[in-house]
């Protein structure tokens, strides 16, 4: 007997947006403008536009696994440049322009990228980390010409518009024919606990990641949605949904370089939106918004939160209005989502962010790496491991993984339905009188109180016991709360001396690069006595 075969496909990204240009024609991504107004296009238009974005990096010298990096905002100029980066078989270096321009220009040096794709409101920014990117050579415009872009071409740099680029290409550039196992995309961490490090992403393990995203269980998503995503591209690939929408034919909706409450409200109504997907805090100024106007958005079916735990009281005020909030976990190095809780599960509990879908596999462990006996109902160090998981760092000869098992940092606990909670982070957790205190235990207590926006518990330092809780707070607007009703939402809830000693009350949380609160920032201001 003559054994069969298959035919051979290798899973790489442009397969997505050809899919949605031949099988759904008429879908269309849509991106909010300064003035505004919206830009739309279909996918057969983005596609076209995109191979000429290719045709115009490979004029420029651009082949197989060069970096090509990105500094710019949710855009279809953005999408273009994403597909015809990996499509040509290029690596998309994503850059975060709420970074540091030293930051922005160390991680240029390490991808060696020679060419900038730059939104050009960002020229004052870009100016700052040319100066210590030598290795770029050319910045190439999109999203406007505002401000002064002349003044990125010093010393021997060419800037010009990439819509220019593409209006002198000549030719066609073919997409796919490598190797699936090739890279696609450069992500750096967000450095919120250590030095931001790169993580490559392959075409093979961003392929599986959609295929795991599109499950019902996990986003669930279908070609009659209109997904939202205010998750920008340059953190963890916007979630993966600038390749799971398209796969399935739905309708993206970009909302540009503006995520304030406003501006989301009115691309939720005129394009009837019906999956929001981003961090808590930017949905927390939707919520308000729409309770200063009276605005609603009755086709926002449900809202998928991650990145930062999600406020209780937030999550009471999104349900409030009929929308379902969908919790999840992940991180930039697992590209990025591990677990989802499934939209048609009646679990309100804002501290569980779900269950793995297959292709993604966790273990709890010890503090010194050892796997728990009992993997249910117990709270350890979490591990994960898959196809879509980091194996070494960018620049780093030794593997992260330990036996194949990536340490997230994350203390988690698995319940007996195999549904995941995060309880902290490893290095957040405070030391006091050689006890351990746990603070995002004390957040998910305070945080439920109605009066409270945002909190967070950081270490100070303490003469006698080493260091002691503080609690920062930023309640809502006109909420009337005193110092003692804070700390009394703990009382009978957690241990006596774990109660902070101090609240802090902040007119504003200081956020990080990718929206989560800035602990860094305010152990520096405030950590120490």
């Amino acid at each position: 007997m003559i054994p069969g075969s298959m035919q051979p496909y290798a899973l790489t990204l442009d397969k997505f947006l050809d899919h949605a240009a031949r099988w759904h024609p008429h879908s269309q991504v849509v991106t909010a403008l300064d003035d505004g107004r919206s830009a739309r296009i279909d996918y057969p238009g983005l596609r076209e536009r995109a191979k000429r974005v290719s045709a115009a990096l490979a004029e420029r010298g651009v082949g197989h696994g060069d970096c090509v990096a990105t500094l710019a905002w949710n855009t279809q100029a953005h999408l273009e440049c994403w597909y015809a980066i990996m499509g040509m078989g290029a690596v998309c270096h994503t850059l975060n322009p709420r970074l540091l321009p030293g930051q922005i220009a160390a991680m240029l040096r390490q991808s060696g990228a020679r060419i900038l794709i730059l939104s050009a409101d960002l020229h004052a920014l870009a100016r700052e980390v040319l100066a210590q990117a030598e290795l770029v050579e050319e910045i190439l415009l999109i999203d406007g010409a505002e401000g002064e872009p002349d003044a990125l071409g010093e010393g021997a740099r060419r800037v010009g518009t990439l819509a220019g680029a593409v209006a002198s290409a000549e030719g066609d550039v073919a997409w796919g024919g490598f190797d699936e196992n090739a890279p696609c995309g450069l992500c750096f961490t967000s450095g919120t606990t250590g030095e931001p490090k790169g993580v490559t992403y392959t075409h093979r393990g961003n392929y599986l990641h959609t295929m795991r995203q599109l499950q019902a269980d996990v986003a669930g998503l279908t070609g009659e949605d209109c997904v939202l995503t205010v998750v920008p591209m340059f953190h963890a690939n916007a979630w993966g949904l600038p390749f799971s929408v398209p796969a399935v034919g739905g309708r993206l909706v970009l909302p540009g370089r503006h995520a304030d409450g406003a501006t989301l409200a009115r691309l939720i109504v005129e394009e009837q939106v019906t999956i929001g997907v981003g961090v808590p805090t930017v949905w927390l100024g939707l919520m308000d918004h729409l309770d200063e106007t009276g605005m609603e958005v009755p086709s926002l079916a449900r809202i998928m939160v991650g990145g930062a735990a999600m406020p209780p009281a937030l999550m009471e005020r999104i349900e409030a209005r009929g929308i379902g909030v969908q919790t999840t976990w992940g991180m930039t190095e697992i590209s990025p989502l591990g677990t989802a809780m499934p939209p048609a599960r009646d679990i309100r509990d804002p501290s569980v962010s779900g269950r793995p879908a297959i292709g993604i596999n966790l273990m709890l462990s010890d503090a010194a790496g050892t796997p728990l006996e009992q993997q249910r109902d117990a709270e350890g160090h979490l591990w994960v491991r898959g196809p879509s998981v980091v194996e070494r760092y960018l620049g780093q000869s030794e593997p992260a993984t330990r036996d194949g098992w990536f340490d997230t940092g994350d203390l988690a606990r698995i319940d007996a339905q195999g549904m995941l909670s995060i309880t902290g982070r490893s290095k957040d957790l405070i030391k006091s009188g050689g006890e351990w205190i746990n603070p995002a235990e004390i957040e998910a207590i305070v945080g439920a109180h109605p009066d409270v926006s945002m909190v967070a518990v950081i270490g100070r330092e303490d003469a006698k016991w080493g260091e002691r809780p503080m609690l920062l707070v930023e309640v809502r607007p006109g909420a009337d709360i005193s110092d003692g009703a804070l700390l009394s939402t703990l009382d009978d809830r957690v241990a006596r001396w774990w109660k902070p000693d101090s609240v802090q009350r902040l007119a504003k949380m200081p956020l990080a690069a990718t929206g989560k609160i800035d602990k860094l920032r305010l152990r520096s201001e405030y950590g120490r006595s």
